[in-house]
């Protein structure tokens, strides 16, 4: 099972949450979660304005070991307006434009989708069971 949780977050002050989401899905193959701006394809969305966000901007896909794996899906721009980060413990990782990454069987941790151009941000706390 991936459960994910979703927070907006605009502002500096960190007080200025905008709302929080839930998801989840069983660990078989196969098995696909999306966040992003498009409320027909995606289980957790993003406010519409909200443009550093593309349409389907993050992938959940479960593969045939039961291992789910994030992808950020290239958009319709060649540069995004955002960065992704993976965040594990102590650890993180700057998700490539493009590419995907395991998530940890077991484990928890948080995808932010940073705006490049203020301070606004898509947390996305993920908890996969082993």
């Amino acid at each position: 099972m991936l459960e994910l949780t979703m927070a907006t977050v605009s502002g500096t002050d960190a007080g200025a949450t905008a709302g929080m989401l839930m998801a989840e899905a069983p660990s078989e193959p196969g098995a696909i979660m999306r966040v992003g701006r498009d409320k027909a394809v995606c289980r957790l969305v993003t406010p519409d304005d909200w443009l550093f966000v593309s349409r389907v901007h993050l992938e959940f896909l479960c593969g045939p070991d039961s291992t789910w794996h994030l992808s950020w899906l290239q958009g319709s721009q060649p540069d995004p307006s955002s960065e992704v980060r993976l965040v594990v413990g102590e650890y993180a990782q700057t998700v490539p434009y493009g590419g995907s990454v395991p998530l940890p069987r077991g484990g928890s941790g948080e995808i932010i989708i940073q705006d490049r151009t203020g301070p606004r941000s898509v947390n996305v706390g993920f908890y996969h069971e082993g």
